[in-house]
């Protein structure tokens, strides 16, 4: 019984030592040495334009955090709803949340084969009869056997081959919360933009229809002009296609719509004949007046596709210790302590103890060149996930600094297209006036009435622009998750 306790404590004492870890401990990779995202220095603020008092504002770039709930500041309480019921519905989230259950049970799994000796209890119960066969020494009597023991075995971690599994199991676990963070991020930039998609096209929608029956109402002016001899069937004839041409567009802005709405529908989780979608309108939706810029420095570690990419960088970095200690011998110590009788009466008594232990040794010697090659095939690993960590950051980089152009870009471009469109309004009323007290032909107004349209149409695009890529810039700077957990520990 001594010698068992003996090596009990042997045992117990090599889980404790095997202190060393093969293959190379990983560092974070340097953050990006530039302080701006794009060439030229950051312009802080938009320009403004008037008459638009929410789309139109200006905008200010400001040094701070992304809030963890942004699209909240667009001030919509019908928004805000339908991201929450996504966040809570949507098939791709709950997917994510699965995977990185899944990653941490395994995780689990391997902590305890791995860092911990395997016990087991074993109870072994026979019955058999001798050899027909005279044999000296050999009973041909029916014998019974019992034999209840305890086994245990433990491969001891020298070289930390197991531990360095365990840390890629780790970093598994990390890229596993990253992509939830992405889907997260994913869906919420989704449900945003596409809200705000449906709002611009149901705002062209009511512009053609108010357009269509101002032509309408041309229409009817020139027939009456044909009629008194004013104009000729020509001019009939050319606002009947001009009107047909206008009314030809609604279709299209119609079935985009209601494609709108039914991606809306699948992304908060639902089908598009089960749930009653609200009316976005883009005259209800506030355009924040400062947006958060976080510094370039701190840029990786809030981007959860750059996270994910690490994690998966550092679990290469681990696998290539493993396939390192593998090439260096394992060292097994296994015991198992016992009884061992052909009754069950006292078998647990003293002299029916059986016991036993041993220590192995497994050195490879030859195999062909695998473990090597599975040594450089880690190492290669490594650098394949290194180079992928890399052109992820630097399309991170490349977002940012598209987003802060089109930022900047959509508020001349919203400013441009509001004076072009008010001043087509004024020229077709102008041009309205003149034809009808036959001071300019009918080509004129035709002109004026196109360009109305035309300019009347890019105006709302160009509005839903500034909305649109202020979501993506929300969604190029990370999102804000790191701020919800920081509120969460605050709270």
């Amino acid at each position: 019984m001594r010698l068992n306790l003996y090596f009990l404590m042997a045992l117990y004492s090599g889980v404790l030592l095997t202190g060393c870890m093969a293959g190379p401990n990983y560092h974070t990779p340097a953050a990006p040495n530039t302080h701006s995202y794009t060439h030229t220095p950051d312009n802080t603020k938009t320009v403004k334009t008037s008459g638009l008092p929410n789309s139109g504002k200006a905008q200010q770039l400001v040094t701070a955090d992304v809030p963890a709930e942004w699209w909240e500041l667009f001030h919509s309480a019908e928004l805000n709803n339908l991201v929450r019921i996504g966040l809570a519905n949507s098939p791709n989230v709950i997917a994510a949340e699965a995977a990185l259950k899944q990653a941490q049970e395994t995780l689990n799994a391997s902590i305890g084969t791995a860092l911990f000796p395997s016990v087991s209890a074993q109870l072994i119960g026979g019955r058999e009869r001798g050899t027909t066969v005279s044999i000296p020494g050999i009973s041909n009597s029916i014998t019974n056997l019992y034999n209840p023991s305890i086994n245990i075995a433990y491969t001891l971690d020298f070289f930390g081959a197991a531990r360095r599994e365990l840390e890629s199991l780790r970093a598994q676990v990390d890229f596993s919360q990253f992509q939830l963070e992405a889907a997260n991020l994913n869906l919420t930039s989704n449900i945003v933009t596409t809200a705000i998609n449906s709002a611009s096209l149901r705002a062209q929608i009511d512009a053609t229809k108010e357009i269509i029956k101002l032509q309408s109402n041309q229409l009817r002016i020139v027939k009456q002009q044909f009629q008194l001899g004013g104009a000729s069937g020509g001019d009939v004839f050319q606002q009947e296609n001009q009107l047909a041409q206008t009314i030809a567009t609604l279709p299209p802005l119609q079935q985009n719509l209601e494609q709108s709405l039914h991606a809306l529908a699948v992304l908060v989780g639902s089908l598009p004949s089960e749930i009653d979608l609200p009316k976005f309108n883009l005259h209800k939706l506030y355009l924040p007046a400062k947006l958060p810029l976080t510094l370039p420095s701190t840029l990786a570690k809030q981007r959860p596709d750059i996270r994910a990419a690490e994690a998966l960088l550092h679990s290469a970095s681990a696998q290539i210790g493993v396939a390192t200690a593998n090439l260096y011998p394992q060292i097994t110590l296994s015991g198992s302590y016992g009884w061992l009788s052909n009754t069950p009466n006292g078998l647990f008594s003293y002299r029916n103890v059986v016991w036993n232990y041993m220590g192995q040794v497994l050195q490879p010697i030859f195999n062909g060149g695998a473990l090597m090659a599975k040594k450089r095939g880690a190492v290669d690993a490594f650098q394949q996930a290194a180079a992928q960590y890399r052109q992820t950051v630097i399309q991170a980089f490349q977002n940012v600094a598209d987003t802060l152009t089109a930022i900047h870009n959509d508020a001349k471009l919203l400013q441009a297209q509001n004076n072009a469109e008010i001043a087509a309004e004024k020229s077709l009323k102008l041009t309205q006036q003149q034809y009808r007290l036959g001071g300019v032909n009918y080509i004129n107004l035709l002109v004026a009435e196109q360009q109305y349209q035309q300019s009347k149409i890019a105006s709302i695009r160009a509005q839903a622009s500034r909305f649109t890529d202020t979501a993506g810039l929300f969604q190029a700077l990370g999102g804000g998750w790191w701020s919800r957990d920081i509120k969460k520990c605050e709270g």
